[in-house]
Formats: C-alpha cells, structure tokens, sequence
C-alpha cells in the first residue's frame, strides 16, 4: 500500500470512493455530480487530496480544506473527509491517510488539522484518540442554511 496525493488520472477511480462515502452519510448516489465536485476541487487547487493505492486500486482517500487561526495567525487544515472502502478497512489505510495529513499540515507549517466526526461514529473516534487529536468540549458548532 502506497499513500500519495491525487493525481487527474484518478478522478475516476476517486469519484466512486467519494460517491460511496456520501451515501456512508445517508447521501444518495450520484457519481455526476460526485466527479464534478471532486474535479473541482482539483482544478481550482482548494483542497488536498490523498490517497492509498494497492497496485492500480484507491483503497481510500483523505481531503483537507485550508483554513486560518486569526487568534494565532497561523493556517490550519480542516479533514473534511475520510473514507476507506468496505473491503479495505481494518488493514491501516486509515492510518496511513491520517498520517499523510499530519505530515502535510506540518510541511505547510500549520497551527495542526481540526475535523469533525457524528456523535455515533465510534469507530472514527477511537482512531482519532488513538492518534492523539483532542476532543473540544469547551466550543459549540453552529449552522446556517442559506
């Protein structure tokens, strides 16, 4: 298994994994609208994507959004997305993807990586733990819709 950033070649490949990992979230399938979103993010640089590969197969895939600290003034990454495919779980892609994060965000000098995760996903949690991330108690999340 190899970790690398996304190349164009893989939007195919990387559109399934991310059509997948919206319906883990309840999303219906739409791998149009999946690849251009995905695409998108490629063509316009605004976000980093990695991936794990075993021979010509995405195993899963990671992508990180820039964002600033203006209280330290420093950028941080916001893991947006992480998703392993079912038949891959439980043999460290996970790890490796988190493990690719960490070492971006401390290559582009960043305050570190925040992310977020369902209150029921445990399984999440406990590899976030495990790696050292810190669950935030003392801040509230808020939405608007427009």
């Amino acid at each position: 298994m190899k970790v690398r950033k996304v190349k164009r070649q893989d939007l195919q490949s990387l559109t399934q994994l991310f059509d997948e990992y919206r319906q883990f979230y309840h999303q219906k399938s739409d791998l149009k609208a999946a690849a251009e979103f995905i695409e998108q993010r490629m063509v316009n640089e605004e976000s980093i994507i990695f991936v794990v590969e075993k021979g010509d197969q995405l195993l899963g895939f990671t992508q990180l959004y820039p964002s600033f600290s203006s209280v330290s003034m420093q950028r941080m990454w916001v893991l947006n997305d992480l998703y392993v495919a079912a038949g891959a779980r439980q043999s460290g892609v996970a790890q490796k993807l988190m493990a690719a994060a960490d070492q971006w965000a401390h290559e582009t000098d960043s305050k570190g990586l925040i992310l977020e995760t369902d209150t029921d996903n445990f399984k999440a949690q406990k590899l976030y733990e495990k790696l050292g991330y810190v669950k935030q108690d003392s801040t509230y999340h808020y939405f608007l819709s427009t």
